[in-house]
């Protein structure tokens, strides 16, 4: 794992276009290399070369291709790994075969899909009535009760059934529960049966639960019946896995060819092609290209210093076991090519967040627990859909539950009781007020514990800041910038300031004689900041209005000094609120064990605990983890990272390219 992201170069390549096929299928065999356009030639140049034409468009195998994957999915049919071996024996692709096999298959499973539609719609219109009842909302149904006096009722509950509703004609008098629309349509049909109302109260009453029962276990019946029907339909598509399997490698393979040749540039025997590639790599990819072409091919390479930073791919080279966090800090932005790579840092900083707002050793176990199950049935299951505990949920629980049983084994507490001796000192016994040994006393002390943990944070953001701001070459903000030196020693004056004023009780502000000539060279630093970037600018040639600098100076200087002490000031007090749901976790559960020994009977105070520890894991172990990220998205991330990258996307047989 590098502490940067990864190094990358710009291959720009020459084939001849006979043997382009064949350094494509290499190249996604390889699949390290993200593909770009041909830009960098000149225009006259540029005009004498002809883009790819494709034989089949990108849009039909794709379309062709999650065709094969909805039938797949439905068949519960794992999607082939595709490898080396799948390139060499690849078919011409034969787009009216497949689509001859599909419909194929499509036919012999109408019947089923005409069956399942009839039933959905069934199951729909019982449904609308049932929640109508259900919601009281008696002017949208229509209920009959009585009796027919000529005709057969089996004829009758025929032709009500192709209306739609509830029937209940097992026994006498009749119940019929339908939509207030189709009111007009049931009466046509009673009529002719010579349909009369009943007047036994008792039954009237008695009819409309009577007809949510019967509702009940018919949408019961239809959704037997369902199951049935898509059992029937799996075994259809298991029947031709094996074609569908191979009909998936094949068109996508050439999908995976169509996007990269997309990118190909062609005059009449020759193929030109770019792309990035990390550094590492690119001595391979260099090899490869000139085997296939028995060195019949020109490569040039050109370094990402000699471009612009933002036009850089960026991947991040953290190892597979933080990928949660690598996901953590994409979800949020893209990193800067060349900075430094967040990840470590983030994962460290979360899991420490968690530790100290959710820490008990047996709640932490049982997120353990979810975490390595869930993994295991996403793991049995790869086609099942996420649930609410989403796949990426169980991976990072895999690391928070240790985290709070670390801080549980630090604090003393199990489940909520003090049941084994605390590391650290009893959290529980401090934030309940009871006498403790040491140095923490009192909920102060715990918020003073998290206070000092954000200076730490802060501060790594700034001098991750800094490393970034001397990569890039950008001395100017690192010395004057509000996140820069300047910054950093403002921040290291406040807190030594306020640090000496607490210590003192509130009393009395501390004094040194480093304190103020300190304080006004960092003011004068900040004051000099843009007529210092406004001379480098004169240098280059952009010249700027005296007027102009001078009110943007005074402006300037007003935003980052009032950004600094109070941005700084608010950044740092809202690490308390670790100490905040720390404190609220801990008093939730005192509160769940006084409710539970108020009941004074073993059964129910058991059911108490158990029912406050579930509560406390799902709503406290959620406000922790949201907590958690917000403090590193707000507090830690904005003070070093730059969020200008484009992820690195390298098209090959095991990658999603963007033709999907």
């Amino acid at each position: 794992m590098s502490m940067f992201t990864r190094r990358m170069r710009r291959l720009t390549a020459v084939v001849m276009e006979s043997e382009s096929d064949s350094v494509v299928k290499a190249l996604l065999e390889k699949g390290v290399m993200e593909f770009v356009h041909i830009g960098a030639l000149p225009a006259d140049k540029m005009s004498k070369l002809s883009e790819h034409s494709a034989a089949v468009p990108k849009a039909a195998l794709t379309d062709m291709r999650v065709r094969v994957e909805t039938l797949m999915k439905e068949g519960g049919i794992a999607l082939p790994e595709l490898d080396g071996k799948a390139v060499e024996e690849l078919s011409p692709l034969d787009m009216d075969g497949f689509r001859r096999t599909l419909d194929r298959l499509s036919l012999s499973l109408q019947s089923v899909r005409d069956d399942q539609r009839r039933i959905n719609q069934e199951i729909n219109s019982i449904e609308e009535i049932m929640r109508y009842a259900e919601e009281s909302k008696d002017e949208y149904l229509d209920l009959r009760v009585g009796i027919t006096t000529h005709g057969s009722s089996d004829d009758l509950l025929e032709r009500l059934g192709k209306i739609g509703g509830v029937f209940i004609f097992s026994s006498k008098p009749f119940v019929s529960l339908t939509l207030r629309r189709d009111s007009a349509r049931v009466t046509d049909a009673m009529d002719k049966f010579g349909w009369t109302e009943s007047t036994d109260s008792d039954a009237q009453k008695s009819a409309l639960s009577m007809a949510m029962s019967e509702a009940k276990a018919i949408t019961e019946g239809y959704r037997a019946d369902l199951d049935r029907l898509s059992a029937a339909a799996k075994e259809k598509i298991l029947a031709m896995s094996g074609e569908l399997s191979d009909i998936w490698k094949n068109v996508r393979i050439h999908e995976l060819c169509e996007h990269v040749e997309s990118f190909f540039s062609y005059t009449r025997n020759t193929t030109l092609f770019s792309g990035w590639v990390p550094e590492e790599e690119s001595a391979d990819v260099e090899s490869i290209i000139s085997h296939v072409t028995s060195g019949r091919c020109i490569i040039e390479w050109t370094e990402a210093d000699e471009i612009p930073r933002e036009e850089v791919p960026v991947e991040m080279t953290s190892p597979k076991i933080l990928r949660p966090f690598e996901r953590m800090v994409s979800n949020y932005s893209t990193p800067e090519y060349g900075s430094i790579n967040p990840t470590p840092f983030t994962a460290v900083a979360y899991l420490c967040m968690f530790a100290l707002m959710f820490a008990d050793l047996g709640q932490g176990f049982i997120l353990l627990l979810v975490g390595l199950i869930g993994k295991w049935l996403y793991g049995k299951n790869p086609t099942k859909k996420d649930g609410i505990i989403s796949r990426y949920l169980c991976s990072l629980l895999i690391f928070l539950g240790p985290a709070s049983m670390v801080g549980g084994l630090l604090f003393g507490s199990c489940f909520g009781f003090s049941l084994i001796p605390a590391l650290w000192f009893n959290f529980d016994a401090v934030v309940e007020g009871e006498p403790v040994q040491g140095l923490i006393q009192d909920i102060y002390d715990i918020l003073g514990i998290t206070i000092k943990f954000g200076i730490v944070v802060i501060y790594l953001g700034l001098i991750l800041n800094w490393i970034n701001l001397v990569r890039k070459r950008r001395f100017v903000e690192l010395v004057f910038d509000k996140n820069g030196i300047v910054g950093g020693i403002l921040y290291g004056l406040g807190i030594w300031f306020a640090w000496g004023y607490v210590a003192s009780g509130y009393k009395e502000f501390p004094s040194a004689p480093f304190f103020a000539p300190l304080l006004l060279v960092c003011l004068a630093l900040i004051l000099a900041k843009v007529p210092v970037e406004a001379a480098i600018e004169r240098r280059k040639g952009k010249k700027e209005g005296i007027g102009h600098v001078l009110m943007s100076t005074v402006m300037d200087f007003l935003v980052e000094v009032l950004e600094i002490f109070s941005g700084l000031l608010s950044n740092t007090l809202s690490f308390m609120r670790v100490a905040g749901l720390g404190i609220a976790h801990a008093s939730l559960m005192s509160a769940f064990y006084q409710i539970a020994d108020m009941t004074g009977s073993t059964i129910p105070r058991i059911l108490i605990m158990i029912l406050g520890n579930v509560l406390v894991i799902v709503l406290e172990g959620l406000s922790a983890g949201i907590q958690s990220l917000r403090l590193n998205y707000y507090e830690f991330f904005t003070k070093y990272f730059t969020g200008h990258g484009m992820a690195f996307e390298p098209v090959g047989l095991r990658s999603r390219a963007s033709a999907d």
